[in-house]
């Protein structure tokens, strides 16, 4: 189905209502106060933004889990396996959650696929364990349809997990039915010293097959399952940078329900960052339609130059949206700039449209469809711009033009009938 098809079903009714509202500014509204009042009239309803992603929301099989286990014991080496995204970015992305655990929502709080909830500070002597047990338990208690799994994490050299043993057998205890990983990680610590980098996956070393025995026999009542993983950075020289994640997803797989499972192959699979833009331009689209007939409205008023500011702070709300779509708040200089940045050449063309309302009865049809068309291509360019941030990524500018005209060429006949 093309992008475009969805919105067959309302394009008459939104081409009256432009018409409607164009005849009513111009009847109602002083000339000289247009730029000054309807840039106040419209603004899209937080209700319904709060609406479309509750539905959304709802829809998305997102899996939490609660990673548990000591500082430097691989916990956010796992965020970053899962998700692909860089340390500097998954480091920025945990926020305070509770007294005792941090939360990271990927790829954003609005819309999650995965949730993890790090435990802070366990094993910590000033720390209370049975706080940190009591904030776990709040966390599991709350009631949603959401697939959770426990991922106990433990350094293959760290031997003292009597804390954290008692943390998982109270859970487990409690929470029976919820799957619990033990993640045994950094596993070159005991590597030989002669061996520099990973061998063929499992490895098979004597140091390193006895410690991971002796911590699956410490665990054994508590986990479902164990695996051995050594996530790295790639200035750590290791090859691979995430040793054994394809036996941590396919274990994953076994203890989850297939869609979470299935969401979790899709992330990690080549064509994954193509996937999840997809999803979010999706939501996107639904701010874009509302955008577009706004700026259409306002565009089609004959006034040269006047409509421009007022088109200006539409366009830079709607990036401003779209970037707390994808997990960025921006402040409107910020969402301007962003604007600057990724519009190019567009904006040359948006004064040349203008001066075409000198013409009379010409014009004005011209500048309506040309700024709806432009509103729609600059969100789409928008969301490729925060889609490679969400992704840890560099904007690509060449990619987003190329997809701004694309999507403003495919606009432009959806919203050639606007009429003034």
């Amino acid at each position: 189905m093309s992008k475009f098809a969805w919105m067959n079903n309302w394009k008459n009714r939104a081409s009256k209502n432009i018409d409607d509202a164009t005849q009513r500014l111009k009847k109602l509204i002083p000339v000289d106060r247009i730029a000054q009042t309807t840039s106040s009239w419209f603004s899209v309803d937080d209700e319904q933004i709060a609406e479309i992603l509750t539905t959304v929301r709802a829809k998305l099989p997102t899996t939490e889990a609660l990673l548990i286990g000591k500082p430097q014991a691989g916990k956010s080496s796992i965020v970053r396996g899962l998700t692909g995204v860089s340390a500097e970015i998954v480091g920025q992305g945990f926020r305070p959650h509770t007294q005792n655990t941090e939360r990271y929502a990927y790829p954003s709080e609005e819309l999650p696929l995965l949730i993890f909830t790090d435990t802070v500070g366990l094993g910590d002597i000033n720390q209370n364990t049975q706080n940190i047990i009591a904030e776990l338990e709040q966390e599991l208690d709350r009631t949603n349809q959401r697939a959770r799994i426990l991922i106990l994490t433990v350094k293959i050299s760290d031997f003292a997990t009597d804390t954290l043993r008692q943390v998982a057998h109270q859970l487990r205890q409690n929470y029976p039915h919820i799957p619990c990983l033990l993640a045994v990680t950094c596993l070159h610590e005991v590597y030989p010293a002669d061996v520099a980098d990973h061998p063929p996956y499992p490895p098979d070393y004597e140091p390193v097959n006895r410690a991971f025995k002796a911590i699956q026999q410490d665990f054994e009542q508590l986990c479902d399952r164990a695996v051995a993983i050594d996530f790295t950075l790639e200035e750590d020289n290791f090859n691979p940078t995430f040793y054994g994640l394809e036996a941590l997803t396919e274990t994953l797989a076994d203890l989850l329900p297939e869609a979470e499972s299935r969401t979790i192959h899709q992330l990690l699979d080549n064509n994954a960052s193509d996937e999840l833009g997809n999803l979010y331009r999706n939501t996107a689209r639904r701010y874009l339609v509302a955008f577009s007939t706004m700026a259409a409205t306002l565009a089609a008023v004959p006034l040269p130059f006047a409509t421009m500011p007022v088109l200006t702070t539409l366009q830079i709300s709607l990036v401003g949206l779209l970037g707390k779509l994808y997990g960025q708040t921006l402040s409107p200089s910020q969402a301007g700039g962003i604007v600057s940045a990724i519009a190019g050449g567009f904006f040359a063309q948006a004064i040349g449209r203008e001066l075409i309302k000198f013409i009379p009865g010409f014009g004005s049809v011209i500048a309506a469809s040309w700024a709806a068309a432009y509103t729609w291509s600059l969100g789409e360019g928008a969301c490729v711009y925060f889609g490679d941030l969400m992704g840890g990524k560099k904007p690509d500018p060449k990619k987003i033009q190329s997809v701004m005209k694309e999507a403003f060429t495919s606009a432009k006949e959806q919203f050639k009938n606007i009429e003034s």
